[in-house]
């Protein structure tokens, strides 16, 4: 473990000593000044007497200077990435009736006895009036078992898409790469107009219809066992996008998850995965396309095929 520990620092290293450095001119004089203050600093007392501890320092007590170097570098990096994680997380949630936090599940019973199950990192609105039932999904996805009403139809909307039922389960998914909608049982009426194109879709159980910003429409037939199966932790992919893969796990994820090969985004996925054991889903994720997941901190994965 510590072999794998070191090598990842000296991976980074390599990686940081191969960008161009702000205020070049700058770096040489500071490099100096701390191995110099390093190779005439005091002796440091032993902390350890555990073995091995001593094969850490030099025949002096004293660290080696690359290695106090190092340090002090790594714990640079982590601050930033700490920091980076920190703006991703803050605000993450928009304001909302009801919001769900990393990797939290809550079902929400209405006051017409409808049911509403919130994935993690979701939002939802509820605007009820005499003659509808109507709920904006902000962000994430939703799962909703509707009690029967033929006087006030109950309807979704987010974006560019709006679904109207009377009685039925369905599952609306919000994302930026695509919008789904998929039913479970009953039947749905989608209406959308992504990229200006105006369309309706009829769904009965097992159907489901997939919408992407540029307008695409994407419809297919799955079994209805695979509708809201996050409900049960099981993160289902039939030939999806990698990215849209990676995009499902965020939420179940505390931190940020970069994925710094730009070749991964539009690989095709297909397997089924534990929503409940978020990083050994995206590397399993990640070795079905040759690529590896690194721990860079306790905040952050970074995906790449190198």
């Amino acid at each position: 473990a510590h072999a794998d520990a070191w090598a990842e620092t000296e991976r980074m290293s390599r990686t940081v000593t191969e960008t161009d450095p702000v205020r070049a001119g700058d770096w040489g004089p500071y490099l100096m000044r701390t191995r110099s203050a390093a190779e005439t600093a005091p002796a440091a007392p032993s902390r350890s007497s555990a073995p091995g501890f001593a094969q850490c320092r030099t025949s002096a007590g004293r660290e080696p200077p690359r290695r106090r170097v190092l340090r002090f570098g790594a714990l640079g990096v982590a601050a930033c990435l700490l920091a980076l994680v920190a703006a991703t997380v803050v605000g993450r949630q928009p304001p909302a009736d009801h919001v769900t936090d990393t990797a939290e599940i809550r079902t929400i019973r209405l006051a017409d006895d409808s049911t509403v199950t919130l994935a993690p990192d979701s939002a939802i609105d509820i605007a009820h009036t005499p003659a509808e039932r109507r709920i904006r999904l902000i962000a994430g996805e939703i799962y909703i078992e509707v009690a029967p009403d033929a006087k006030r139809p109950f309807r979704v909307s987010s974006e560019d898409l709006l679904v109207t039922v009377l009685g039925t389960g369905f599952n609306v998914y919000r994302g930026d790469a695509a919008s789904e909608v998929g039913v479970a049982h009953g039947a749905v009426r989608v209406d959308h107009g992504a990229a200006g194109r105006q369309a309706t879709d009829r769904l009965t159980a097992g159907e489901f219809v997939r919408l992407h910003p540029s307008g695409r429409v994407a419809r297919g037939l799955r079994p209805t066992s695979q509708v809201g199966a996050w409900r049960q932790g099981h993160l289902v992919a039939h030939d999806r996008r990698f990215g849209e893969m990676v995009d499902r796990l965020r939420p179940y994820y505390a931190g940020a998850i970069i994925v710094a090969d730009g070749t991964l985004g539009d690989e095709s996925v297909t397997g089924l995965y534990d929503l409940g054991n978020p990083v050994a889903a995206l590397r399993a994720i990640a070795r079905s396309q040759d690529a590896v997941v690194r721990q860079v901190t306790p905040w952050m994965l970074v995906v790449s095929r190198f």
